[in-house]
């Protein structure tokens, strides 16, 4: 498939929405996983309304959407702290689908596309030790199991620290019959939380399973920059969701208050990252950002 499959144009997609919930909304979100508020009918709600902005940018933009589900900690480890089993994960990743295929009927947008999240087995913001391709595989094909029994369009896993397991999702996104994304973040170096280069996990990656296209997540573009050197292989980049703030994942994560960053600085460090990613054609946020930041990147 071509870097832009399934991306025949621009799309929009959302923002750091845990960040916006905890520090925005005042939402307490236990092991800062947000898939838990679908089975409450408040918090339900609360999501899709926090998606239907987004919707909003879309029209503007008139730009395509991606409803990326809340399931970036809905995977077997992080929801074992909350109690859940397999049966009860299953049902909330179903669930998930189920609330983006809702927003997806409400909107009517002439493009829209329900993409199910695969976070880290780990922390998005430590590497820990390189898991071996098979074994993450394996862990990650429950949650992507469920997010082909309940029909998705496209699997995008975000804030791949290794590229090991980054090489396990896309296996199990194949073995699963789904298109997939690999989104990796950065350090402030533009190096891979496990020191390798982008380019040189991408081109792994693409050795031994290559996915549909990448992305850059969790990283302001100042730190994303360092990253390109020019090659081919930046080709293979579609999605930038970058972070608001200039601090480093180690700052960001010992903060207690939320850095909503530069906006100015945000947009025309971004604009400055255009020229170098041809095939760029999906933009939102990460940590940090919230439905303003993603309005101004798309310039609505």
């Amino acid at each position: 498939m071509s870097a832009t499959t399934p991306f025949g144009g621009p799309f929009v997609t959302d923002a750091g929405m845990e960040t916006d919930l905890v520090f925005n909304r005042g939402v307490d979100l236990p092991e800062f996983a947000a898939f838990p508020l679908i089975q409450d009918e408040a918090g339900a709600a609360l999501l899709e309304s926090y998606y239907t902005a987004f919707v909003g940018i879309a029209q503007r933009a008139e730009a395509g959407l991606l409803l990326e589900s809340p399931t970036w900690r809905a995977n077997p480890d992080w929801a074992d702290k909350l109690g859940y089993d397999a049966a009860a994960l299953d049902r909330a990743n179903r669930e998930a689908v189920a609330m983006m295929r809702r927003v997806q009927e409400k909107a009517e947008l002439e493009r829209s596309l329900v993409v199910g999240i695969v976070g880290p087995r780990g922390d998005g913001y430590i590497a820990g030790e390189r898991p071996d391709p098979d074994e993450a595989a394996d862990y990650h094909s429950a949650q992507i199991g469920s997010f082909a029994a309940a029909g998705v369009d496209l699997v995008h896993a975000m804030t791949m620290t290794t590229p090991q397991e980054a090489i396990g999702v896309t296996r199990a996104a194949r073995d699963a019959g789904l298109p997939v994304m690999i989104s990796f973040t950065v350090e402030t170096d533009g190096l891979v939380p496990d020191g390798s280069t982008l380019a040189a996990s991408i081109a792994l990656v693409d050795a031994e399973a290559a996915p549909d296209c990448y992305g850059v997540n969790c990283a302001h573009p100042t730190h994303v920059a360092p990253a390109f050197d020019g090659g081919a292989w930046q080709d293979r980049i579609v999605g930038l969701r970058p972070n608001a703030s200039t601090l480093s994942h180690e700052e960001l994560d010992a903060s207690e208050v939320l850095d909503p960053g530069d906006l100015g600085v945000l947009q025309s460090s971004l604009d400055r990252l255009r020229p170098q990613l041809k095939n760029l054609k999906v933009v939102g946020g990460c940590c940090g950002t919230d439905a303003k930041h993603v309005a101004a990147l798309w310039g609505v």
